[in-house]
């Protein structure tokens, strides 16, 4: 599941998720007999979920509808299953140097119980997966991507020291609350959680389990994600659906709230093709990292930040109420192909067609007249900033 500086964020921000965005594989071409099923499979279904394949696993699509689970999202506070993501356990003889072998973040000054937005990168600068992690004492609390992490978990294995371990936390279940309301609701199932702030976590116990939480997600409202025993994830989901002020949120309305929150997906806006630089993501890079390198890339990536990328995301805004879906081409006005759109579709809050994707960087400028091309209809465009929504992160205080 991040963006706030003129085309995204000054800081670190939310756990992503990889949501539905139109193909029920993740872009992982799933067949049906390869899925496996979430902890809360049977308590989706009891509560009306629509299931459909995605990252290996069969998951609520929707339950009441889309556009309304978006707008009661925005509004009070929606419950999200995100299991299917990869969380990690790793730790070792110097973790933190170790992963800066394999990301920009700096992780030898990152504070215990911060959350901090990163990514994996392959030799040439492209993005491998976006994470978060955190440092929890002298390890690591990693969450990736649903859809890649079988495939991040071997990459990392295969380039860090033999003394620095992963455990894959199979056993544990992910839920993310999202919304104005979430603080609201929690804090009568799990008191003192509402003591965090936007990018903050620590452990708390319910019912004698051990809980992490985190302030964070993957909508740009406040919320929280929570990671428990998978055991105990269905009491836990009907103690949070019991307050009238939440309800379960499927993958369709995570999508079209991080795509307002105008928020990267990776497998789509991004992959081993695209850089920071061209994702707009080096408020991930710190300046330490910037001076001495040493990570992946490290040479294309601060060339880039230097003399600009060939191309860089970006939003637009797209005349009429036809969504403009990914794949769509984006051309100039003499009809050349000067970009591609990565995530497009309809803005339940602005009540309009939205999209993210790149542009030839002469281009990227907020206001840009653009047409957009699909199945061979144009439709006029600007290039917008982003976020479309703005973010409603609760910061407590400069350290949030």
């Amino acid at each position: 599941m991040n963006r706030e500086t003129h085309n995204g964020p000054t800081d670190e921000t939310q756990a992503r998720g990889t949501p539905y965005s139109g193909d029920p594989t993740g872009g992982e071409g799933v067949q049906p007999q390869q899925l496996d099923k979430l902890p809360l499979d049977a308590w989706h279904r009891a509560h009306g979920g629509r299931m459909v394949p995605f990252a290996g696993y069969e998951m609520p699509v929707q339950y009441e509808g889309i556009i309304a689970e978006h707008l009661w999202t925005r509004e009070k506070a929606g419950l999200f299953d995100v299991s299917h993501m990869g969380q990690l356990f790793v730790h070792g003889r110097g973790v933190d140097a170790a992963l800066e072998k394999l990301m920009p973040g700096d992780f030898q000054a990152a504070l215990d119980m911060k959350p901090k937005y990163s990514l994996l990168l392959e030799e040439e600068g492209g993005i491998v997966d976006d994470l978060m992690a955190t440092r929890r004492g002298e390890d690591f609390y990693i969450v990736v991507n649903g859809a890649t992490k079988y495939g991040d978990i071997d990459y990392m294995e295969r380039r860090l020291p033999g003394d620095v371990v992963i455990d894959h936390m199979k056993e544990q279940a992910l839920l993310a609350l999202q919304g104005p309301r979430a603080a609201e609701v929690l804090e009568t199932i799990i008191p003192g959680v509402s003591e965090l702030g936007f990018m903050q976590a620590g452990p708390f116990n319910w019912r004698g389990r051990n809980l992490w939480i985190s302030r964070s997600g993957y909508t740009g409202e406040d919320g929280f994600e929570i990671s428990l025993p998978a055991v105990a994830a269905a009491d836990l989901a009907d103690a949070i659906t019991a307050n009238e002020l939440a309800k379960p949120i499927g993958l369709g309305a995570r999508d079209s709230l991080r795509l307002e929150a105008g928020l990267p997906l990776y497998g789509h806006d991004l992959d081993t093709r695209t850089t920071p630089v061209m994702a707009d993501l080096t408020f991930a890079i710190n300046k330490r990292r910037r001076a001495d390198g040493g990570f992946p890339g490290a040479m294309r990536i601060l060339a880039e930040m230097e003399n600009g990328p060939a191309e860089k995301r970006v939003g637009f805004d797209i005349d009429g109420r036809q969504p403009v879906r990914e794949g769509a081409l984006v051309l100039d006005g003499e009809g050349n192909e000067v970009g591609k759109i990565t995530s497009g579709g309809f803005s339940p809050s602005l009540q309009r067609p939205i999209a993210m994707g790149y542009v030839a960087t002469p281009l990227a400028e907020p206001g840009t007249a653009l047409k957009l091309e699909q199945r061979g209809k144009l439709f006029d465009a600007r290039v917008a900033p982003l976020p479309f929504v703005p973010h409603r992160y609760h910061r407590k205080g400069a350290s949030a």
